[in-house]
């Protein structure tokens, strides 16, 4: 099995059981808000149900991602993780938002909550379920480094917290006479959630938009090829990810007299070296003769002239 396959495997079913975990869940929280009548509860429910709808998003995600590249994606579908991570991050907005204001009304009216014993059971229940996922989902991610799974880690760790925190607020209100302690853990939450939205947009937006690899990875890059004499004369190297896939092309020097055979030949061999110590990695290499220097923008300026004749 190729690496790629593997990696599309595991993280489908991570994604699975992401959305076993939520399904459970819903049911658990559905019975306690009812039964308890807690904003944090009933946060700690919504939030379920739109880890539900973020899972199945992520699931249909990984699997568009880990499919071939094809006639018409050539460079691959790993930027379905991006867009998938980006529906997550709308309905972790959306969801803090909603949490916020359920909050503050519950402040503004002081409602005591009813029978909080259900809603401290069934918190613990899901923190418990929920480590497992977590450490499920970190065992998958050492290993695909999917965005996707990574948004998906990030909401429950959200969530991990939230059952935590539930717990804490029904048991200060049940047994230390705080009522308000309900409603304000229940805005601590909310702004949890939105801080979370922010990191996870902002890893999304940078695959979306071609960012550079991280420094210590390009370093990382530079160090193995600084190890091939054939490469002294790299330029102008470009690197990207798309979910789980890297991509890196640069230039590379050749004396002038070097046939198209003798540099085919060098390519490849400087390709084998690279992509065994970056698995997956796709490499393009551009040969240059010796001397030769890129006139970057002059093409793009060509054309702006030639559009405002």
């Amino acid at each position: 099995m190729s690496a790629d396959v593997d990696s599309g495997a595991l993280n489908q079913r991570a994604a699975l059981a992401s959305v076993s975990l939520a399904s459970l869940l819903l049911l658990l929280k559905g019975y306690a808000a009812a039964k308890t009548g807690s904003v944090s509860m009933l946060a700690s429910l919504a939030d379920t149900g739109l880890d539900l709808i973020a899972s199945l998003v992520t699931l249909y995600g990984v699997r568009v991602a880990a499919q071939r590249a094809d006639e018409n994606h050539r460079f691959g579908h790993g930027k379905a993780e991006a867009l998938a991570a980006l529906f997550q991050v709308a309905l972790i907005a959306a969801s803090a938002i909603a949490i916020a204001v359920r909050a503050v009304m519950a402040l503004a009216h002081g409602a005591p909550t009813a029978s909080p014993e259900a809603g401290i059971i069934v918190s613990l229940v899901a923190a418990i379920a929920t480590m497992g996922l977590l450490a499920y989902q970190r065992a998958v991610l050492a290993r695909t480094h999917s965005l996707a799974i990574g948004a998906d880690n990030l909401h429950y760790q959200s969530d991990l917290a939230l059952n935590g925190a539930v717990a804490v607020a029904l048991l200060l209100d049940r047994y230390a006479g705080l009522p308000s302690a309900d409603a304000l853990f229940g805005l601590a939450i909310a702004g949890w959630l939105g801080w979370g939205a922010w990191r996870s947009a902002r890893h999304s937006m940078d695959q979306l938009m071609d960012r550079e690899w991280s420094e210590e990875k390009r370093r990382a890059l530079l160090d193995v090829a600084a190890t091939i004499p054939a490469l002294a004369g790299m330029h102008d190297l470009r690197t990207r990810t798309s979910g789980a896939h890297d991509f890196a092309q640069f230039h590379m020097s050749f004396p002038r007299e070097t046939t198209i055979g003798t540099a085919h030949d060098v390519m490849e061999d400087i390709e084998a070296k690279l992509m065994a110590a970056f698995p997956g990695l796709e490499l393009i290499i551009h040969p240059d003769p010796i001397g030769h220097v890129d006139q970057e923008g002059t093409l793009p300026a060509a054309i702006a002239e030639r559009s405002e004749i």
